[in-house]
Protein backbone atom coordinates (compact mmCIF):
# COMPACT_ATOMS: atom_id res chain seq x y z
CA UNK A 1 0.00 0.00 0.00
CA UNK A 2 1.36 3.40 -1.01
CA UNK A 3 0.79 6.65 0.78
CA UNK A 4 -0.70 9.77 -0.77
CA UNK A 5 1.22 13.04 -0.49
CA UNK A 6 -0.74 16.24 -0.04
CA UNK A 7 2.13 18.75 0.32
CA UNK A 8 1.46 21.13 -2.57
CA UNK A 9 5.09 22.26 -2.43
CA UNK A 10 6.38 18.91 -3.67
CA UNK A 11 7.25 18.60 -7.33
CA UNK A 12 5.50 15.81 -9.24
CA UNK A 13 8.87 14.22 -9.89
CA UNK A 14 9.38 13.91 -6.14
CA UNK A 15 6.10 12.02 -5.75
CA UNK A 16 6.78 9.65 -8.64
CA UNK A 17 10.23 8.44 -9.55
CA UNK A 18 11.57 10.28 -12.57
CA UNK A 19 11.87 7.87 -15.49
CA UNK A 20 15.10 9.47 -16.67
CA UNK A 21 16.51 10.45 -13.31
CA UNK A 22 19.79 9.27 -11.83
CA UNK A 23 20.12 6.24 -9.58
CA UNK A 24 20.71 7.06 -5.92
CA UNK A 25 23.38 5.02 -4.12
CA UNK A 26 23.49 5.29 -0.34
CA UNK A 27 25.71 3.73 2.33
CA UNK A 28 25.99 4.30 6.06
CA UNK A 29 29.75 4.24 6.66
CA UNK A 30 32.80 5.36 4.66
CA UNK A 31 34.20 1.84 4.42
CA UNK A 32 31.10 0.76 2.54
CA UNK A 33 31.29 3.33 -0.26
CA UNK A 34 34.87 4.63 -0.57
CA UNK A 35 35.71 2.55 -3.65
CA UNK A 36 32.47 3.59 -5.37
CA UNK A 37 33.20 7.28 -4.83
CA UNK A 38 36.74 6.80 -6.15
CA UNK A 39 35.36 5.07 -9.26
CA UNK A 40 32.86 7.88 -9.78
CA UNK A 41 35.61 10.49 -9.62
CA UNK A 42 37.71 8.44 -12.04
CA UNK A 43 34.95 8.07 -14.64
CA UNK A 44 34.17 11.76 -15.10
CA UNK A 45 33.94 15.07 -13.30
CA UNK A 46 31.83 14.93 -10.16
CA UNK A 47 29.74 17.70 -8.66
CA UNK A 48 29.48 17.94 -4.88
CA UNK A 49 26.39 19.30 -3.09
CA UNK A 50 26.48 19.87 0.66
CA UNK A 51 22.91 19.56 2.00
CA UNK A 52 21.90 18.96 5.59
CA UNK A 53 25.44 18.13 6.63
CA UNK A 54 25.75 15.45 3.95
CA UNK A 55 27.83 15.60 0.79
CA UNK A 56 25.94 14.34 -2.25
CA UNK A 57 28.14 13.43 -5.23
CA UNK A 58 26.57 13.77 -8.68
CA UNK A 59 28.25 12.19 -11.69
CA UNK A 60 28.57 9.18 -13.91
CA UNK A 61 29.40 5.70 -12.64
CA UNK A 62 29.95 2.82 -15.06
CA UNK A 63 27.96 4.58 -17.74
CA UNK A 64 24.94 5.53 -15.59
CA UNK A 65 24.04 8.84 -13.99
CA UNK A 66 24.23 8.44 -10.22
CA UNK A 67 23.95 10.37 -6.99
CA UNK A 68 26.07 8.86 -4.20
CA UNK A 69 26.04 9.83 -0.54
CA UNK A 70 27.22 8.74 2.88
CA UNK A 71 24.14 8.70 5.12
CA UNK A 72 25.59 8.09 8.55
CA UNK A 73 24.61 5.35 10.97
CA UNK A 74 21.10 4.61 12.24
CA UNK A 75 17.50 4.89 11.13
CA UNK A 76 17.08 8.65 11.57
CA UNK A 77 20.26 9.46 9.63
CA UNK A 78 19.22 7.10 6.84
CA UNK A 79 15.69 8.49 6.59
CA UNK A 80 16.95 12.09 6.49
CA UNK A 81 19.39 11.20 3.73
CA UNK A 82 16.86 9.30 1.63
CA UNK A 83 14.28 12.07 1.90
CA UNK A 84 16.83 14.74 0.98
CA UNK A 85 18.00 12.73 -2.02
CA UNK A 86 14.46 12.10 -3.24
CA UNK A 87 13.33 15.71 -2.81
CA UNK A 88 16.45 17.26 -4.35
CA UNK A 89 17.76 15.07 -7.16
CA UNK A 90 14.80 13.50 -9.01
CA UNK A 91 16.26 10.02 -8.61
CA UNK A 92 14.69 7.17 -10.54
CA UNK A 93 15.52 4.60 -7.85
CA UNK A 94 17.51 4.24 -4.64
CA UNK A 95 19.95 1.45 -3.79
CA UNK A 96 21.24 1.06 -0.25
CA UNK A 97 24.51 -0.87 -0.06
CA UNK A 98 26.71 -1.96 2.82
CA UNK A 99 27.25 -4.67 5.41
CA UNK A 100 25.07 -6.46 7.96
CA UNK A 101 25.18 -9.09 10.65
CA UNK A 102 24.00 -12.57 9.71
CA UNK A 103 21.01 -13.93 11.63
CA UNK A 104 19.78 -17.04 9.87
CA UNK A 105 21.55 -20.36 10.17
CA UNK A 106 23.53 -21.15 7.04
CA UNK A 107 24.49 -17.55 6.30
CA UNK A 108 28.23 -16.94 6.43
CA UNK A 109 30.58 -13.99 6.45
CA UNK A 110 31.10 -12.92 2.84
CA UNK A 111 27.62 -13.97 1.72
CA UNK A 112 25.34 -11.31 0.25
CA UNK A 113 21.72 -10.72 1.22
CA UNK A 114 19.34 -8.88 -1.12
CA UNK A 115 16.23 -7.72 0.73
CA UNK A 116 12.79 -8.75 -0.42
CA UNK A 117 11.18 -7.06 2.58
CA UNK A 118 12.41 -4.88 5.44
CA UNK A 119 11.15 -4.40 9.00
CA UNK A 120 12.14 -2.38 12.08
CA UNK A 121 12.84 -4.98 14.77
CA UNK A 122 12.96 -2.38 17.56
CA UNK A 123 9.59 -0.76 16.76
CA UNK A 124 6.95 -1.60 19.34
CA UNK A 125 3.97 0.71 19.95
CA UNK A 126 1.86 -2.04 21.51
CA UNK A 127 -0.79 -2.25 22.80
CA UNK A 128 -1.88 0.68 20.65
CA UNK A 129 -0.56 -1.00 17.50
CA UNK A 130 0.76 -4.50 16.80
CA UNK A 131 4.44 -5.02 17.47
CA UNK A 132 6.62 -3.95 14.49
CA UNK A 133 3.73 -2.12 12.80
CA UNK A 134 4.47 1.49 11.82
CA UNK A 135 1.80 3.52 13.64
CA UNK A 136 -0.93 4.90 11.36
CA UNK A 137 0.45 3.14 8.27
CA UNK A 138 -0.90 -0.33 9.04
CA UNK A 139 2.25 -2.01 7.71
CA UNK A 140 5.32 -3.56 9.29
CA UNK A 141 7.13 -4.98 6.27
CA UNK A 142 8.09 -2.83 3.31
CA UNK A 143 8.67 -4.71 0.04
CA UNK A 144 11.68 -3.83 -2.06
CA UNK A 145 11.16 -3.22 -5.78
CA UNK A 146 11.16 -6.65 -7.44
CA UNK A 147 12.92 -5.76 -10.72
CA UNK A 148 15.56 -3.70 -8.96
CA UNK A 149 16.19 -6.49 -6.45
CA UNK A 150 16.36 -9.09 -9.20
CA UNK A 151 19.00 -7.06 -11.02
CA UNK A 152 21.03 -6.62 -7.82
CA UNK A 153 20.80 -10.31 -6.98
CA UNK A 154 22.11 -11.20 -10.43
CA UNK A 155 24.95 -8.70 -10.02
CA UNK A 156 25.76 -10.18 -6.60
CA UNK A 157 25.83 -13.70 -8.06
CA UNK A 158 28.22 -12.51 -10.76
CA UNK A 159 30.50 -10.81 -8.28
CA UNK A 160 30.65 -13.77 -5.91
CA UNK A 161 31.36 -15.99 -8.90
CA UNK A 162 34.28 -13.70 -9.69
CA UNK A 163 35.73 -13.83 -6.17
CA UNK A 164 35.02 -17.55 -5.95
CA UNK A 165 33.35 -17.68 -2.53
CA UNK A 166 30.01 -16.88 -0.91
CA UNK A 167 26.32 -17.24 -1.72
CA UNK A 168 23.45 -14.87 -2.41
CA UNK A 169 20.35 -14.99 -0.19
CA UNK A 170 17.04 -13.19 -0.57
CA UNK A 171 14.43 -12.44 2.05
CA UNK A 172 13.78 -10.35 5.15
CA UNK A 173 16.34 -7.86 6.48
CA UNK A 174 15.58 -6.26 9.85
CA UNK A 175 16.78 -2.87 11.10
CA UNK A 176 17.14 -1.28 14.51
CA UNK A 177 19.04 1.41 16.33
CA UNK A 178 21.44 -0.98 17.99
CA UNK A 179 24.58 -2.83 16.96
CA UNK A 180 23.66 -6.45 17.64
CA UNK A 181 26.69 -8.25 19.03
CA UNK A 182 25.33 -10.65 21.62
CA UNK A 183 24.37 -14.29 21.16
CA UNK A 184 21.30 -13.88 23.39
CA UNK A 185 20.08 -10.98 21.25
CA UNK A 186 20.59 -13.08 18.13
CA UNK A 187 18.51 -15.89 19.60
CA UNK A 188 15.78 -13.44 20.60
CA UNK A 189 15.63 -12.03 17.07
CA UNK A 190 15.52 -15.52 15.57
CA UNK A 191 12.68 -16.50 17.89
CA UNK A 192 10.68 -13.35 17.22
CA UNK A 193 11.40 -13.15 13.48
CA UNK A 194 12.35 -16.64 12.31
CA UNK A 195 12.50 -15.65 8.63
CA UNK A 196 14.95 -12.77 9.19
CA UNK A 197 18.21 -13.28 7.31
CA UNK A 198 20.29 -10.30 8.45
CA UNK A 199 20.26 -7.39 10.87
CA UNK A 200 21.52 -3.83 10.36
CA UNK A 201 20.68 -0.26 11.34
CA UNK A 202 19.28 1.61 8.31
CA UNK A 203 17.49 -0.40 5.64
CA UNK A 204 13.91 -0.37 6.93
CA UNK A 205 13.94 3.40 7.43
CA UNK A 206 15.21 3.85 3.87
CA UNK A 207 12.32 1.61 2.81
CA UNK A 208 9.75 3.69 4.69
CA UNK A 209 11.06 6.95 3.23
CA UNK A 210 11.01 5.58 -0.32
CA UNK A 211 7.53 4.16 0.24
CA UNK A 212 6.28 7.60 1.30
CA UNK A 213 7.43 9.10 -2.00
CA UNK A 214 6.71 6.11 -4.27
CA UNK A 215 10.37 5.72 -5.19
CA UNK A 216 11.62 2.23 -6.16
CA UNK A 217 14.31 1.00 -3.80
CA UNK A 218 16.44 -2.02 -2.98
CA UNK A 219 18.83 -2.97 -0.19
CA UNK A 220 21.88 -5.19 -0.68
CA UNK A 221 24.04 -6.20 2.28
CA UNK A 222 27.26 -8.18 2.55
CA UNK A 223 27.50 -10.26 5.73
CA UNK A 224 30.38 -8.91 7.83
CA UNK A 225 29.79 -10.84 11.05
CA UNK A 226 27.39 -13.19 12.84
CA UNK A 227 25.96 -10.46 15.13
CA UNK A 228 27.26 -12.42 18.13
CA UNK A 229 29.94 -11.82 20.73
CA UNK A 230 32.63 -11.79 18.02
CA UNK A 231 30.90 -9.07 15.97
CA UNK A 232 32.77 -6.27 17.72
CA UNK A 233 36.00 -7.65 16.22
CA UNK A 234 34.72 -9.15 12.98
CA UNK A 235 32.71 -6.14 11.82
CA UNK A 236 35.48 -3.49 11.84
CA UNK A 237 37.92 -5.93 10.26
CA UNK A 238 35.54 -6.74 7.40
CA UNK A 239 34.62 -3.07 7.02
CA UNK A 240 38.26 -2.06 6.66
CA UNK A 241 39.45 -4.93 4.49
CA UNK A 242 36.56 -6.06 2.29
CA UNK A 243 33.31 -4.08 2.48
CA UNK A 244 34.16 -1.34 -0.02
CA UNK A 245 35.32 -3.87 -2.61
CA UNK A 246 32.11 -5.87 -2.31
CA UNK A 247 29.98 -2.75 -2.73
CA UNK A 248 31.96 -1.71 -5.79
CA UNK A 249 31.88 -5.18 -7.33
CA UNK A 250 28.12 -5.58 -7.00
CA UNK A 251 27.19 -2.05 -8.06
CA UNK A 252 29.56 -2.14 -11.04
CA UNK A 253 27.90 -5.28 -12.38
CA UNK A 254 24.44 -3.92 -11.62
CA UNK A 255 25.02 -0.65 -13.47
CA UNK A 256 26.72 -2.33 -16.42
CA UNK A 257 24.04 -5.01 -16.74
CA UNK A 258 20.72 -4.88 -18.54
CA UNK A 259 19.34 -1.36 -18.02
CA UNK A 260 16.58 -1.13 -15.43
CA UNK A 261 14.29 1.87 -15.93
CA UNK A 262 11.58 3.12 -13.65
CA UNK A 263 8.67 5.16 -14.94
CA UNK A 264 5.73 6.44 -12.96
CA UNK A 265 3.65 3.32 -13.62
CA UNK A 266 6.34 1.11 -12.13
CA UNK A 267 6.76 3.38 -9.11
CA UNK A 268 3.07 3.01 -8.30
CA UNK A 269 3.19 -0.80 -8.11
Amino acid sequence: MRNSVSDSGLRASSIHASAGGPIGIVAAMPGEITALLHAMRTDRAVESHLIGGREFYSGELFGRRCIAVLAGVGKVAAAITATTMIRTFDISALVFVGVAGGLAHGISVGDIVVAETLLQHDLDASPLFPRYEVPLLGVSRFPAHADLSNALALAAEQYLGFVGVGRVHRGLIVSGDQFVNDADDVRALRDALPDALAVEMEGASIAQACDAFNVPFAVVRTISDSADGEAGRDFPRFLEERASGYSLGVIERFLQGTPVTFGEAEADV
